[in-house]
């Protein structure tokens, strides 16, 4: 495998629930942003797909939906639905594995919120709450493209102002 090629691959999503959006803290422990505010999401694993029947001959499709759902459910308890792409960026995490994280947000559906244990705090906020949050870099300019699309219907690119 080139070493250039290879990343981890993460999905997020903001859960959207009546106007308020969800946010979690990352436990201290975490290698990658401990203890800043984030949204629900996690790596993809060859089992997010190898382990289900192909769509296709060859391929299987709502890999990123699938990771969503499963990352959602096991970090915060919840369901959601209605999942939309919304960005995507990359980093460079501490340990030097490049990263490569696609943003998208959800409709809560159902469900009560129970933590993982990688998560420590939890609050569903608007964007003007937002501020008040140590939020991972960037993730306040999700929250306000997002605020914009749903009351635009107009999605921008992400962009720091």
């Amino acid at each position: 495998m080139d070493p250039n090629k290879a990343h981890y691959v993460v999905a997020t999503a903001i859960i959207v629930k009546d106007g308020k959006y969800l946010i979690a803290r990352r436990s201290k422990r975490e290698k990658a942003f401990p203890g800043l505010w984030t949204v629900p999401g996690g790596k993809l694993e060859l089992n997010d797909y190898s382990k289900r029947p192909k769509d296709t001959e060859d391929c299987w499709y709502n890999v990123f939906e699938y990771l969503i759902r499963r990352e959602v459910i096991e970090e915060t308890g919840l369901n959601v639905k209605n999942i939309k792409y919304l960005t995507s960026l990359s980093f460079i995490r501490p340990d030097n594995i490049p990263t490569i994280v696609v943003s998208f947000f959800a409709d809560y559906d159902s469900g009560e919120v129970t933590l993982s244990k990688d998560l420590i705090d939890y609050a569903w906020i608007d964007l003007k709450e937002a501020k008040k949050y140590s939020l991972i870099g960037g993730i306040y300019e999700e929250l306000e493209m997002l605020d914009n699309y749903l009351k635009t219907n107009f999605l921008r690119e992400w962009n720091k102002k």
